[in-house]
């Protein structure tokens, strides 16, 4: 930032491999947060009884699939580590079983992720103060944003890949000095195929014609267009990574739907009576009418968007995790 061209305005953009797995926070906060209890979600042992067969099916749970070595930071290796060492000395002496462990392992993974976010946090309080410092604070634009969402054991479960809303939902979060007004908090649907439109946009630059993403500095400054997205669409076509099956569904206001192509099983969540997302309504005749609605739209995104369930897994690998 302090070798920009100061005559010219800049774009930076900046990644964080954090807090992805396995978690390994720096020493200043390696034992951060040791002497609180973090609370468990109330699905931390879900059964999964209320869904379609791939819940059941996925190697994503904190019970059964979470490493104890490379992820908790339990064993030989990790033992001799300065940082790890007391863990491994409590574990010894408290051997845990059955959901106890995995309870032991929730409070550590979960300690560990916040440490590794609230790393992530310095680094974006280095950067607000840099810009403050060079009397840039109110006439720079700020976003922060991430590629997905992520289970916190929510359904047992790390890691992300589902349309469930734990996954499906990802933070965005803008600073705008004089255009949005701190606090406001926005309803509407938005996905990172509008972030180009948006950074063109903001620039005063032309949008280019032919891609699937708005620019959302209309929403930003509170005149959001009538014709807004009503839905988001979603599809998932990587395996066999943690076994989760490839589908893809729509998100709406209120409902989730779910079609697992490989194994013709589909899935609706209610989220308003459900928010969990627990109970597959798909089979109540109660809900008929909103799957036939809902499947008619989840065909016009799917148009619109020229997607295909014809994916290979191999070619699905090389392109990425999932599209949405």
């Amino acid at each position: 930032m302090k070798k920009r061209d100061t005559s010219k305005p800049f774009f930076l953009a900046i990644h964080h491999k954090a807090p992805h797995r396995s978690w390994e926070p720096p020493p200043k906060y390696a034992a951060w947060l040791d002497d609180l209890k973090i609370p468990e979600p109330e699905t931390l042992f879900d059964d999964y009884s209320g869904r379609a067969s791939p819940a059941r099916e996925q190697k994503m749970s904190v019970e059964n699939d979470m490493k104890m070595e490379a992820d908790i930071k339990i064993g030989e290796k990790a033992a001799k580590n300065p940082l790890y060492a007391a863990r491994n000395a409590k574990f010894e002496k408290l051997k845990p079983e059955g959901r106890e462990l995995t309870k032991w392992k929730y409070q550590q993974y979960m300690k560990d992720y916040l440490r590794c976010v609230k790393s992530v946090d310095d680094s974006v309080g280095r950067i607000l103060e840099e810009l403050k410092k060079e009397g840039l604070e109110d006439n720079t634009i700020v976003i922060y944003s991430s590629d997905q969402g992520f289970f916190n054991d929510e359904h047992g479960w790390f890691d992300k890949r589902w349309i469930y809303d734990e996954s499906i939902h990802m933070p965005f979060i803008v600073r705008w000095p004089g255009v949005v007004k701190p606090g406001t908090r926005f309803s509407e649907f938005i996905q990172n195929i509008d972030y180009a439109e948006t950074f063109v946009d903001m620039a005063g630059g032309k949008v280019p014609e032919g891609l699937h993403g708005h620019s959302l500095v209309p929403v930003l400054r509170g005149k959001t267009p009538g014709d807004w997205r009503k839905s988001v669409y979603y599809h998932y076509y990587q395996e066999p990574t943690h076994n989760v099956a490839r589908h893809y569904g729509v998100r709406t206001d209120r409902y989730t739907l779910a079609f697992f192509y490989d194994k013709n099983e589909w899935e609706l969540f209610d989220n308003q009576k459900d928010p969990q997302q627990l109970h597959n309504v798909y089979a109540d005749p109660a809900y008929a009418k909103t799957v036939g609605e809902l499947k008619a739209e989840l065909t016009r995104l799917r148009g619109l968007y020229k997607d295909s369930d014809a994916i290979a897994p191999a070619k699905a690998q090389n392109q990425g995790e999932a599209k949405e």
